[in-house]
């Protein structure tokens, strides 16, 4: 659906988005990257991207950091997808190379075109609120970086992995 750089800079967003109180509480790149098990160098310049994108304020010195810029409710995960990634425009059949809207839908058109419609509905109606509120009003708390969270979990690419 996307690619490293995105997946850290929601990281590092939805970290933002936890410790929202209205922009006060800061955090520096190190917290962030140290925080979400990220690398440190990556993490600072994917903030510096999203402190041009009007996205996350950033304070320098003593007291520091960076903040949302604004509500975790009114951002979406599409801006910052956008930021990172190149929108798809091809149009390339994956059933034979041709151009798919031309002729006779491919086995997988149906499919393909739900796919599109059903990713392009998650990034842009999800905002960072979800992740506020999973943190600070339903006390759910990521594993940081070493932890072994308590019973058998697995990300949803192992999982996918392991369906395939």
């Amino acid at each position: 659906m996307y690619g490293k750089q995105t997946e850290r800079a929601i990281g590092a967003m939805s970290r933002l988005a936890e410790v929202w109180d209205e922009g006060k509480t800061r955090l520096s790149a190190f917290d962030i990257a140290d925080q979400r098990g990220l690398p440190r160098p990556m993490v600072a310049k994917i903030l510096t991207a999203l402190s041009q994108a009007h996205l996350v304020n950033g304070s320098p010195g003593p007291g520091g950091g960076y903040a949302l810029a604004r509500a975790p409710s009114e951002i979406t995960l599409r801006q910052v997808h956008d930021l990172f990634e190149r929108e798809d425009r091809s149009n390339a059949c994956p059933f034979g190379g041709g151009i798919c809207g031309v002729g006779e839908p491919c086995a997988l058109h149906d499919q393909l075109v739900a796919t599109q419609r059903n990713i392009k509905e998650f990034l842009n109606d999800t905002t960072f609120e979800n992740f506020r509120v999973a943190f600070q009003e339903q006390g759910l708390k990521p594993a940081l970086p070493g932890e072994i969270p308590e019973g058998p979990r697995e990300s949803y690419r192992a999982a996918e992995r392991r369906r395939h």
